[in-house]
Order: structure tokens, then sequence, then C-alpha cells
């Protein structure tokens, strides 16, 4: 019989803890390099799920299983330098890329339902616009993919340099559980032991200043109409109080692309999928199900 949502939670949670302990290697699959997260028949719709940062494929962890149960193929991966996947310098923003077009064709996925959040939007909006036909449907949560907008105060202080080492080199365990907590407090335990991860050594830390000085909005310049110019499904999930991707993103987001459907969380912030998983997942489902087809 299959575990109860309580109970995988509980087992993923100590396997979590087991290898911050003793450093084991991940017990996860690979492909490509990227150690991934998978439920559901490989023969069913394939959804791929991109999560953003500091996260992993560990925030996903409810949507995975809603999605699976509804009768779809889930699959989460972890960036390069996040989650159980090893750092790969460099982690600029087009290796994230490069790797994720690796990962996908590497488990022959074919036209996946895309859903991003965060950096994840960065990154995954990029391959599916640079790779037409390979997203038959989007979801897009708490992040942006326009040139013209500017990063918020924490990006500013990773894109400087000595200001971005001192904060990176400075995150211990304890500062970083306080950070993410004081933005989502009823935040898990064994999420911020996962999302640790990625400042596990100096390398993954350094990848992370990479991400972000990397992270130059005006290269989304020739992406312009792009995403619209998919034609896909979008369905569009915000948290009303995020102070990272305000709401107007979203807005902006279903303004450009027609027959899109903007869903605000009422009271919840950017951490859409850990404060607010339940909701989230409620809206997510029934989307996945209607565009499985498509």
């Amino acid at each position: 019989m299959p575990a109860t949502v309580p109970e995988r939670r509980r087992r993923e949670a100590a396997a979590v803890r087991d290898g911050l302990a003793c450093g084991a290697v991940s017990a996860l699959p690979r492909a490509a390099g990227l150690a991934y997260r998978e439920s559901g028949g490989r023969e069913s719709p394939p959804v791929l799920f991109l999560h953003g940062y500091p996260e992993s494929s560990y925030m996903w962890r409810d949507a995975i299983a809603a999605t699976a149960g509804a009768g779809m193929r889930a699959i989460a991966p972890d960036f390069a330098g996040y989650g159980d996947s090893p750092a790969d310098p460099p982690g600029t923003w087009e290796h994230h890329v490069e790797m994720l077009d690796a990962f996908v064709r590497e488990l022959e996925l074919g036209p996946v339902a895309l859903v991003t959040h965060d950096w994840g939007v960065m990154i995954g909006l990029r391959w599916a616009c640079d790779t037409p036909g390979s997203a038959r449907a989007l979801v897009i949560s708490d992040g942006g993919f326009f040139a013209d907008r500017r990063w918020h105060d924490l990006a500013n202080t990773l894109r400087t340099p000595g200001d971005g080492e001192a904060l990176v080199d400075s995150m211990t365990r304890e500062a970083f559980g306080a950070a993410l907590a004081a933005l989502v407090p009823a935040i898990e335990p064994q999420a911020l032991d996962e999302y640790f991860r990625c400042c596990a050594d100096a390398e993954r830390r350094r990848g992370q200043l990479e991400l972000y000085r990397s992270g130059d909005f005006e290269k989304l310049a020739p992406y312009e109409g792009a995403l619209a110019a998919l034609g896909v499904p979008t369905l569009l999930l915000w948290g009303e109080l995020d102070p990272f991707a305000p709401v107007a993103l979203g807005e902006r987001f279903r303004d450009e692309l027609p027959g899109s459907t903007l869903s605000v969380i009422d009271g919840a912030g950017h951490f859409i999928w850990d404060e607010a998983s339940a909701q989230a997942t409620a809206l997510l489902v029934p989307f996945l199900v209607a565009t499985a087809g498509d």
C-alpha cells in the first residue's frame, strides 16, 4: 500500500537529516548530472517542476504527490548546487538552462507541463522559449521574465562583489533558518535542512553568486513576445504579499499572455509552496488535468 502523505514526508525528512549528518551520497536518481524526485507512471503526461532560490525539489513534495495522484508523471530536479545535486560550475543562468535541456533530453520527457517558481521561472521560461514545442502548458509562480525588471535588495547584495561573498560565507544553518522562518513562520524544520544544502560547501556558495551575477535582465530583450508566441495554456499563481516578486508581475504576465489565468493566494508571501501548499496545489492540479492532453 502506498505511504500516506504524512508518512512519506516523515520518511523523506529522516533521509534528509541522515544525509546531512553523515555526508552520504544522495539516493535520488540522477539524469544529466541532476538529482531528481519523481512520482507517477512513466507513460503518463509529464509535469516538470522547477524550484526557486534557495530551495530545492523538496519544495514540490506536496505538489508531486497530488500530481501523481491525479494520473500524471511528476518530475522535479534539483538544480546544480542545490538539494542533492552536486555543484557543476559555472553556476550561471545560462549553464542552468543548458543543464535543464540536457536533463529533459536524457529522460526523453517530450512536451511537458512546466511548473516554475522564482529562479525556476527565469531558467524554465528561457528554456521553453529556446526550445519551442517543449512545453505544452505553463505554470508561473512568484517570478519574472521581463527585460525592464529591477532586482530586489537581497539580489543586489549577492550581485555586489565583496558584499555577496560576505553574505554567503557568513550563512550558518541558524542564520539561514532564521531568515527563512521570518518570511515563512510555519516552515518545516526539515525543509530548512534541505534548503540549506545550497550552502554545504564553498563551491555551492559561490554558485549562488554566479547565478545572481549572471542575472542581467537585459538578456531578456531578445525574448520579448517569445513567451506569448508559444501559445500554450498558462496558469499564474501568486502570493498576495510577495516582497520579492510583487503581484504586479503576475498581473503583467496575465496582460501579456492571452488566455492566461492569475490566481492570487490571500495572505501568502513569496514562498507559496511552503506557506500555502494546500491552496497552491488545489489550484495547480485541476489546471494540469485540464491541459494534460494539450
